[in-house]
């Protein structure tokens, strides 16, 4: 694979365009580090009352929606978001998964996963008491992104 850097002065955007005669898993994983990376430092505007608090995504364990609102958790706390779960699942890096109807994690967080086959499975997280249902339909499609 080659790598090349054109520098063009009149371009307004900056761009990256990968170009293969096939899409591999290697283009796909070079996709998904690009995206990662430029998504790695990134913050959210949430509220908690009246307080406006940017949260970076690393802080971010998962979204789940709540009485018609969503919310957004860390660690220990927990805070409201004005985006819609499918606004923030076409925007947040690959990294972040949809893992049922009302909820998004964030996989890097993941402590561990209690399978359950007759009904959903439990994420716990790393340095939180915090849980997340997975349901049986998204339950494949978590492990494949964990590469398990």
């Amino acid at each position: 694979m080659r790598i090349r850097i054109e520098m063009d002065n009149a371009i307004e955007e900056d761009e990256v365009i990968i170009r293969c005669s096939e899409l591999t898993q290697e283009i796909t994983k070079l996709q998904q580090l690009l995206s990662d990376a430029l998504n790695q430092n990134r913050t959210l505007l949430c509220y908690q009352g009246e307080k406006e608090i940017f949260l970076s995504l690393e802080d971010i364990l998962f979204f789940e929606t709540e009485g018609g609102a969503v919310q957004v958790h860390t660690a220990d706390d927990m805070y409201s978001i004005s985006a819609k779960l499918y606004e923030l699942e076409e925007m947040l890096p690959r990294y972040f998964a949809r893992v049922s109807k009302s909820s998004i994690l964030n996989t890097k967080k993941i402590y561990s996963i209690t399978k359950n086959l007759s009904a959903s499975s439990i994420v716990e997280f790393q340095n939180s008491y915090k849980k997340v249902y997975v349901s049986r339909y998204y339950y494949k499609m978590l492990k494949e992104l964990l590469g398990r």
